[in-house]
C-alpha cells in the first residue's frame, strides 16, 4: 500500500518532480531511490505567510509497490427498451439525473426547452452584441443549464449531500480535465465546458436515452394527486410514469405552473447585491503579497465575509481572469453573473456581493404567495434595465462613489461585453440592501487593503445566487408533497447552489425515483 503524506513547498518546488521525490522521501526517511511512484492527490494554495506554498497531499509508492492508473468509464448499460422516465431541465442535476438512471436500468427522457450547447452560442451572441434577449436559449436555458456558459466551478461545501467525487469522476470520463480531481477549488472553464456537455449528451444517446431540444414543459396533469402527463410546448400532451423535474433558479414560469395546478411550493430566501470588478493586478498583489504573480501561481481569488446583525454580506461566484456576463431570460430585465476561461486569462476579477433576502423584504409583494420572491426579484431587475436605458446595458458606479453616495463622473473598463451606463446603482437597489453593501465593502477593505479601488466598477444587478422558490418534497421519497410521481430536484427546486451540488442531487433523486419504480 502506498503511503500518504503532505508537504508545504513553494511553487517553485511544488513545480519541480526532483524536489518533490527528494522532499518526500526526506519525509518518509528513506533513500529516494525505493521510490517507484508518487501520485498528486490534492493541491490548494496557502498564502497565508508573506511566501506563497503549495500544501499537497501525495501518495507514495515504495519498491516494488505497484501504481495503476485509475480508469474513467462512462455508462454503457443498454436502456434503450427499459421503463422511462421523463426529466425536464439538462442542466447539471437533468442530466446526472439522466446518468443515475442508466446506471440504475431506466430509460431518461430529457426535454430540453432551450437548443445544445453550440446552438446556444448564436443566441448569447445577440444578447451580447444586439441586446436581443431569446426566453428560451440564454446563459440560463439550454442544454448544460447556466453553469456551461457560466465557467463550471465545481468547489462545493454541500460534501454530505453526495458523492462528490462520483460526479467529478463522471466529468473525468467525459473529457475534463483530472486536476479537477485534485485542485481545492476545482474549475474547468466555459470555453471547455461545451465539449463536455456534448460528451454526456452522447454517452445518455448511445445507452438508448433521448435528449429533446426545444421541448417546453408548459401544463400538468394531475389525477387523483398523481401526475399522469405533460403537455409540450402548448400543445403537445405526452403520458409519463415520472417526471423528474429539473428546470433551473429562472425557470418562472415553471413556478407559476406549479403554483396554479395547486403543487406544493414556498417562497425561499436567497440574495441579492452587486457584481463588483477589480483588475486582476490587484486581487493578486494583496492575496499573494507581491507586485507580480510569477507563472507558477494562478490568478488569485478572494472569499469575503462582514458579518453584521445577524447576518453575512458575501462574496459569491468569484472569478479571477474573469468576464461579466448578461444573464437576462427575458427582455425589460438585466441579470449580471460571471465566468471565467480554463486559463483564467482576463485582465479583470469579478465577483458577486449578495445581501440575503427574505419575506421582510418583499412585504409589498406578499399577496403573490409563495411567488413573493419572485416579485421582488423581478422589480429589482426590471428597474436596473430601466435605468440603463431599457437595453442589456447595466447600470453601473465607481465602488469608491458607491460607498459615498454620488453618481461616477466617469467609469473605467469593465469586461460587461453589452456596456456599462453611469447611475446611483446604491439608488436603485433596495435601500436596506444598499446600505448593507456599503457597510461590507468598508469591511471589506479593512481586511483586503485597498478594495475599494479606485478602479473598482459595481454593475447591478447579482440577483440569481439561487432559486427564490422551494418546490416542497417529501424527505424519504423526494416526491413533492402533494403530487406523486413529481420529483423536483436541483438549484430550482430549492435543493442545491451549484454545479456539483445540483448534480449530486439530481443523481439521489433519480435514485429515489427509480426505487419507487421498482415496487
Amino acid at each position: 500500500m502506498p503511503q500518504t503524506i503532505q508537504l508545504a513547498l513553494f511553487p517553485e518546488e511544488a513545480e519541480s518532480p526532483t524536489v518533490v521525490h527528494q522532499k518526500s522521501a526526506s519525509k518518509l526517511g528513506i533513500p529516494l531511490s525505493r521510490i517507484s511512484h508518487i501520485e498528486l492527490l490534492r493541491k490548494s494554495i496557502d498564502a497565508r505567510q508573506r511566501k506563497v506554498r503549495y500544501n499537497l497531499k501525495l501518495d507514495v509508492y515504495t519498491d516494488s509497490e505497484k501504481y495503476v492508473p485509475e480508469r474513467f468509464e462512462v455508462p454503457s448499460r443498454d436502456v434503450s427498451k427499459a421503463p422511462e422516465v421523463h426529466i425536464a431541465g439538462a442542466g447539471p442535476a437533468g442530466l446526472f439525473a439522466a446518468l443515475e438512471l442508466i446506471e440504475k436500468g431506466i430509460k431518461p427522457i430529457v426535454l430540453e426547452r432551450g437548443k445544445d450547447v453550440k446552438s446556444r452560442r448564436r443566441d448569447l451572441a445577440k444578447l451580447n452584441r444586439e441586446h436581443e434577449v431569446n426566453p428560451e436559449s440564454n446563459y440560463c436555458f439550454g442544454e448544460g443549464g447556466a453553469g456551461t456558459y457560466s465557467d463550471g466551478k465545481l468547489y462545493t461545501r454541500s460534501k454530505k449531500r453526495g458523492d462528490i467525487e462520483k460526479v467529478l469522476k463522471l466529468l473525468v470520463a467525459h473529457g475534463a480535465d483530472k486536476n479537477i480531481l485534485i485542485d481545492a477549488h476545482p474549475h474547468i472553464g466555459t470555453n471547455r465546458l461545451p465539449a463536455i456537455i456534448e460528451s454526456i449528451r452522447e454517452t445518455i444517446q448511445n445507452c438508448g436515452g433521448e435528449i429533446r431540444f426545444g421541448t417546453k414543459l408548459t401544463d400538468l396533469e394531475i389525477k387523483d394527486g398523481r401526475l399522469t402527463s405533460i403537455q409540450i410546448n402548448g400543445e403537445k400532451w405526452e403520458p409519463i410514469q415520472s417526471l423528474i423535474l429539473a428546470t433551473g433558479h429562472s425557470a418562472r414560469d415553471i413556478f407559476e405552473l406549479l403554483h396554479s395546478r395547486g403543487v406544493a411550493i414556498e417562497a425561499k430566501p436567497f440574495a441579492i447585491g452587486v457584481r463588483v470588478e477589480h483588475p486582476q493586478e490587484f486581487v493578486d498583489s494583496c492575496q499573494y503579497h507581491t507586485e507580480q504573480r510569477g507563472e507558477l501561481l494562478p490568478p488569485a481569488s478572494y472569499s469575503l465575509v462582514a458579518q453584521l446583525e445577524n447576518y453575512g454580506v458575501y462574496s459569491f461566484c468569484m472569478c479571477p481572469g474573469g468576464i461579466i456576463a448578461p444573464c437576462a431570460t427575458e427582455p425589460g430585465e438585466v441579470v449580471t453573473n460571471g465566468w471565467s476561461p480554463s486559463k483564467r486569462n482576463n485582465p479583470f476579477a469579478n465577483s458577486g456581493i449578495v445581501v440575503p433576502v427574505g419575506p421582510e423584504d418583499w412585504q409589498e409583494h406578499l399577496s403573490e404567495g409563495p411567488l413573493a420572491g419572485v416579485a421582488f426579484q423581478k422589480e429589482v431587475e426590471q428597474r436596473c434595465w430601466e435605468a440603463a436605458g431599457k437595453t442589456q446595458c447595466v447600470p453601473a458606479q465607481r465602488l469608491r462613489n458607491f460607498v459615498e453616495g454620488r453618481l461616477s463622473d466617469s467609469l473605467p473598463d469593465c469586461s460587461y461585453l453589452p456596456g456599462v451606463t453611469s447611475a446611483r446603482v446604491d439608488e436603485l437597489l433596495p435601500k436596506r440592501i444598499a446600505t448593507d453593501l456599503k457597510r461590507a465593502f468598508k469591511e471589506y477593505d479593512k481586511k483586503m487593503k485597498g478594495f475599494i479601488h479606485p478602479d473598482a466598477i459595481v454593475v447591478a444587478p447579482e440577483s440569481r445566487t439561487s432559486s427564490p422558490v422551494r418546490i416542497q418534497r417529501d424527505k424519504e421519497s423526494f416526491e413533492n408533497l402533494t403530487v406523486k410521481c413529481l420529483y423536483p430536484t436541483g438549484e430550482g427546486a430549492g435543493y442545491a447552489g451549484g454545479i456539483v451540488s445540483a448534480a449530486m442531487d439530481g443523481q439521489k433523486t433519480a435514485g429515489k425515483c427509480s426505487e419507487a419504480l421498482a415496487r
